[in-house]
């Protein structure tokens, strides 16, 4: 644990990194060098993100004044509402002949149902895949990338017009990014898929989503074909697991991950009331990129909830004190009228109103009280709502009224505590902080520093 939290410097000084220098990450008109001569425009580039990579960093671009974001590389696909944007990926190199020799390999059956997927990196060697492959297998389909806002293009993809005369019989499937439509009478669960691409957050996304499809894979990079296999059963018991704990925490932290994905402020506000209905308290932290010594500090939070793109919801909390759960496991320990099943969520705005997981909270009545029994301490859980205690806890305490006669009673003196917690960050104080030499500080992390304890 403790390599998690720090690294000796002589590592750090002698530690050799390998750099690979690729050349083909930007293509012909869209290189930087170019660029401004191109657009007739001042351009800024933004190196580094608040958040995750895979995410538009529009709120960095309105820093800069910026009327449109050009993102390179990986990308989420999550919509964006504030600026014009265009997509340019990298063209990764694709062995489409080799593709089509596993996809063969893994799929004998030439009548097997089966949906292509891939990152967004390989997109330029799709349609010649299914070119390949269409002839011998009648029952295949190509998904489309699918650049969802309101001002969003792509660079490298061909943009295709559906009749919608050809779609009225068909289920068309979207998710991700990426669209298809299924055959009439078929559901998603009837089709395979075969995904082309490293393994990584992209992939995982697809199989926790479609957990009951069977999944197999092309690595580009290696050359090699495989069958995905029972990994996906053994995550979706971590992230149950996950559920119970969100069942026995009494103080939630609602960590904001995403400044740029749509309707993250709605799903931000849904959380509260649902934690609130639930009978547990709610803070709201914005942190910026996580890390094991931020989430530290706040020992008082007995689990977080991460609004993030759907490849940054997944966090691997396994290392950090507190679990990190995401917005859907949060509301299935919340709502009891959303019931545990084969369906799992990674994008929050499928759980707004209107969206395809929507389920409303349950009615519940003041002074009404549920309990139940805690998988993991055995122990029994009560949830009882109160319609005296306001939406939003203040800052100065959390104590409550409960009515006009008796005094007060404190809800919980950890989430107190917590409350009355600030930070005013570093103050200058310019010309009355004496001028000394500079002393080796603390060592450690805030809640044990190494010198602590010793005389």
């Amino acid at each position: 644990m403790a390599d998690a939290f720090s690294s000796s410097s002589q590592m750090v000084i002698q530690r050799v990194v390998d750099v690979t220098v690729k050349t083909n990450i930007f293509q012909d008109h869209t290189e930087i060098d170019h660029l401004k001569r191109l657009i007739n425009a001042k351009p800024f580039i933004l190196g580094d993100t608040s958040y995750g990579s895979c995410c538009v960093d529009e709120v960095a671009a309105e820093h800069v004044g910026a009327e449109c974001i050009v993102h390179y590389g990986r990308a989420c696909l999550s919509p964006s509402k504030r600026l014009p944007l265009m997509y340019v990926f990298e063209s990764r190199p694709v062995d489409v002949s080799k593709c089509a020799s596993t996809f063969r390999d893994l799929y004998p059956d030439t009548q097997s149902h089966v949906v292509i997927l891939y990152d967004v990196n390989y997109v330029h060697a799709i349609s010649d895949l299914a070119a390949l492959l269409s002839s011998d297998y009648p029952n295949l389909i190509a998904s489309e990338l699918v650049i969802k806002g309101e001002q969003c293009c792509s660079h490298g993809q061909s943009e295709k017009q559906h009749d919608d005369t050809e779609q009225d019989d068909k289920q068309i499937i979207c998710q991700f990014g990426r669209q298809f439509s299924l055959k009439n009478g078929l559901c998603i669960t009837d089709y395979s898929m075969f995904f082309v691409g490293q393994e990584g957050a992209t992939l995982r996304n697809f199989m926790m989503t479609w957990n009951r499809c069977a999944f197999c894979s092309f690595d580009p990079s290696t050359m090699t074909g495989r069958t995905e296999l029972v990994r996906i059963n053994c995550a979706l018991m971590k992230r149950y697991y996950a559920i119970e704990r969100a069942k026995d925490a009494n103080v939630v932290g609602i960590l904001v991950g995403t400044l740029g994905v749509a309707d993250y402020l709605t799903i931000i506000q849904q959380l509260k009331e649902t934690i609130r209905r639930a009978g547990k308290k709610s803070y709201m932290f914005a942190m910026g990129k996580l890390n094991v010594p931020k989430l530290a500090n706040f020992l008082e939070i007995d689990i977080f909830v991460l609004i993030a793109c759907p490849e940054n919801s997944l966090l691997d909390s396994s290392e950090f004190y507190k679990p990190v759960v995401t917005p859907f496991e949060m509301d299935m320990a919340c709502n009891n009228n959303r019931e545990w099943s084969e369906e799992y969520v990674t994008d929050f705005r499928h759980l707004l109103p209107g969206g395809q997981n929507h389920v409303p909270l349950a009615d519940q009545q003041e002074g009404e009280e549920e309990t139940d029994v805690s998988l993991i301490t055995g122990a029994l859980r009560s949830r009882n709502l109160l319609a005296s205690e306001p939406t939003e806890f203040p800052y100065s305490s959390s104590v409550v009224l409960r009515n006009q006669t008796l005094t007060v009673a404190n809800t919980n003196s950890a989430a107190s505590f917590l409350a009355e917690r600030s930070w005013h960050g570093l103050e200058q104080k310019l010309g009355e902080t004496p001028v000394v030499k500079a002393v080796e500080g603390r060592r450690g992390i805030a809640i044990a520093y190494e010198e602590e304890g010793t005389s």
